[in-house]
């Protein structure tokens, strides 16, 4: 579940936010930085200035980055987990592969960097997030490192006001809290099949209609002919 924070536009945890809504909210704010900014250019002192300044700048890259959010990549490098400058080397049979099932698009390097981009662009990529830090955390082969790797993944993502909010029910969270008192390597087996569930049922089949994933096939197509 998503958790909403200062400048950012609520959205549900699988809402698509399109960039209408982004331009509107960006032409309604502004304003009131350029307001805020000419306030302390008018009679503070020079630390209270700059640090004014420090924050509406800081409000004005955030909306400038929500009016352009979009799920549409013309450069599919920007999303690939090598080195940024590096050519998509991605075939047609590869990317269509995706389609087969949700654990064939986790288990490719690309297609999980391309759902997790899908995933910001509806602002439930702490969905995601969480399934790799549970997958990472069963690889934990020390009993000293276990506990506190536990305590992290609880506190940021399962806990009531978590920084990164799963969407799971009571009942899950609670049980987990439970697993907490005593962590081992499936404390967590119940919480991440849930939001596994969830993203294979709701965003996954939005993401094969998507535009990123459709003008990445266009982009492996394209290379071919």
């Amino acid at each position: 579940m998503h958790r909403e924070s200062a400048g950012t536009v609520p959205q549900g945890p699988n809402q698509l936010c399109p960039s209408s809504t982004h331009s509107h909210v960006a032409t309604t704010l502004l304003p009131t930085a350029r307001q805020s900014l000419s306030d302390h250019a008018a009679g503070s002192d020079a630390p209270a200035e700059r640090t004014g300044q420090r924050q509406n700048r800081g409000m004005r890259t955030r909306l400038g980055c929500l009016s352009h959010k979009s799920d549409s990549y013309n450069d599919f490098t920007a999303i690939l987990p090598d080195k940024p400058n590096r050519a998509l080397k991605l075939s047609t049979e590869e990317a269509t592969r995706w389609a087969d099932s949700f654990d064939v698009l986790l288990s490719h390097k690309y297609g999980l960097a391309a759902f997790r981009a899908f995933l910001k662009t509806e602002f439930s990529e702490e969905n995601l997030e969480f399934w790799l830090a549970c997958e990472d955390f069963k690889k934990t082969r020390s009993a000293a490192k276990l506990a506190a790797k536990a305590q992290r993944i609880f506190e940021e993502f399962i806990d009531v006001q978590a920084p990164r909010e799963v969407n799971i029910d009571f009942q899950t969270r609670e049980l987990t809290r439970r697993n907490m008192q005593e962590p081992s390597l499936s404390c967590f087996d119940q919480a991440q099949g849930k939001v596994h569930s969830l993203m294979e049922k709701d965003s996954y089949p939005r993401f094969l209609r998507s535009k990123i994933y459709t003008d990445l096939l266009s982009q492996t197509q394209r290379r071919l002919s």
